[in-house]
């Protein structure tokens, strides 16, 4: 195997060529560290890099697993190499979220997640470029260099979990750590061609942080495979004291529920959202998956919920999460200062959240009827890096929401969604659709996103530029 192959073998198969001392943690972290070199300056897909920490920490995974003789009791990812979305703090490690203000900020603590990432035995490579604050779903925060997408470098990767689809996608880090507060690991996924999955709230602990967004925001996957996928759920989910939401652990890991077929299910398919327009290619996606969907045995129906309604009260709670910062709006974009600005009273942001409550009651509801329901990932194919940078804030506001609409409703709702690859548009640029599930019903989203890898095989495309 060549190194740009073994570059982009998934992480449960760098797991095994690790066990099987094919490769050593040292050699795979010393081979992505290579890459990044050769290609962040490019793609921009990381804020920093640790290569020392990575480095030092390889030779020793590497040393540990010359002594060991039963490599079957080592981490399941021991000694394979991850990133980390930088909203999420790691100790030692600057965490800017996205605000070049925040340059020198370091963490003295770790979040859960990262901790059981890296108890799993992943090794952190760096902390990947988000938009600031992650409240947009591009990421071209002032002071750094825009994130691009590896298919084609005039676009964005998008956001705000951009910077870790770009190393994905370019083979710079086999899998990574996002978030999604609204879109953020769908979008992205959808944007560079990867699996983005979005669990049920609860699912992922937000320790030592409490609850954001009112529970709508979750850490995320971003991988080329769903069995990645499913594997880095298995790691990064479960309780921990204290947790507002909590879901019970499943009985069957993740990873052996994706590997058994689903019973024939009943998915409703979105080709039209009311009050929305689907651009042609997405909507062709979304008929195409319908179509494997019935092949594979599946009762499939055209329904969609209303969403319209959601739009005030989750921007509402959107921009207060921006407030809720603390970051003195002088020292943000434009756009950050805006939504700033529109923060009612403690009146009114409690009134929205109880009103997004009611409606996400609404989209459950619509799942009495349906398994899954299928709709595109986004409203249209990815954008420009800086397309939208001329408009005023509330105009890239209303830009926003025509492109990203279909994935904030179901942050409200707490359902899991995974976003999966689904071709290409007239461009070569990638397309995807996005399959929601019933709420902690995970396992058969992961069965069903299975389903469709089989049938697409997208895991032999590879972005032009990550030939290196």
């Amino acid at each position: 195997m060549n190194s740009t192959d073994l570059a982009f073998t998934s992480a449960v198969e760098l797991a095994k060529l690790v066990r099987q001392r094919v490769v050593s943690p040292l050699e795979l972290t010393k081979l992505y560290l290579d890459r990044i070199d050769r290609a962040n300056g490019r793609l921009g897909a990381f804020f920093t890099v640790t290569s020392d920490r990575a480095l030092t920490l390889a030779t020793a995974q590497t040393e540990t697993l010359a002594q060991t003789e039963d490599t079957r009791h080592l981490p399941p990812f021991f000694g394979v190499p991850i990133s980390v979305k930088d909203l999420t703090p790691v100790e030692g490690i600057p965490c800017t979220r996205g605000a070049a203000v925040l340059r020198d900020r370091i963490p003295n603590s770790t979040a859960a997640v990262v901790a059981k990432l890296e108890g799993a035995g992943f090794n952190i490579l760096g902390k990947t470029a988000t938009s600031e604050l992650g409240s947009m779903p591009f990421t071209e925060p002032p002071g750094f260099p825009p994130a691009r997408n590896p298919w084609n470098l005039d676009y964005t990767p998008g956001g705000s979990s951009g910077g870790a689809a770009a190393a994905v996608a370019a083979g710079l880090c086999p899998v990574a750590h996002g978030s999604d507060g609204g879109g953020s690991v769908r979008g992205p996924a959808a944007c560079c061609g990867l699996v983005g999955l979005k669990p049920s709230r609860g699912r992922i602990s937000q320790a030592p942080a409490g609850e954001h967004l009112m529970g709508m925001a979750t850490a995320g996957p971003l991988t080329r495979t769903v069995a990645d996928a499913a594997a880095m759920l298995d790691v990064m989910s479960g309780y921990v004291t204290g947790d507002p939401y909590w879901l019970p652990q499943p009985k069957t890991s993740f990873l052996e529920a994706m590997q058994q077929s689903p019973p024939p299910l009943r998915a409703a398919v979105a080709t039209e959202i009311p009050g929305w327009a689907i651009e042609r290619q997405c909507r062709q996606a979304v008929e195409e998956t319908a179509t494997q969907l019935e092949a594979s045995g599946h009762r499939v129906e055209l329904a969609c919920p209303d969403f319209r309604p959601l739009v005030e009260p989750f921007r509402q709670l959107f921009a207060a999460g921006v407030a809720s910062t603390g970051m003195p709006p002088e020292v943000l974009s434009p756009v950050n200062r805006w939504l700033i600005s529109q923060v009612g009273t403690v009146v009114d942001v409690l009134q929205a959240q109880a009103k997004l409550q009611m409606l996400a009651r609404s989209i459950v509801a619509f799942f009495e009827e349906f398994d899954l329901l299928i709709l595109p990932t986004y409203l249209h194919p990815t954008v420009r890096v800086g397309e939208w940078a001329q408009l005023p804030p509330e105009d890239v506001l209303d830009a926003v929401t025509n492109w990203i609409l279909p994935c904030p409703p179901f942050n409200a709702s707490g359902q899991p969604s995974i976003a999966v690859p689904s071709g290409f548009d007239d461009r070569g640029l990638p397309l995807s659709v996005q399959v929601v599930g019933k709420p902690g019903a995970e396992a058969t989203l992961l069965q069903v996103a299975a389903q469709l890898e089989r049938s697409q095989q997208w895991c032999q495309f590879r972005p032009p530029q990550t030939v290196l």
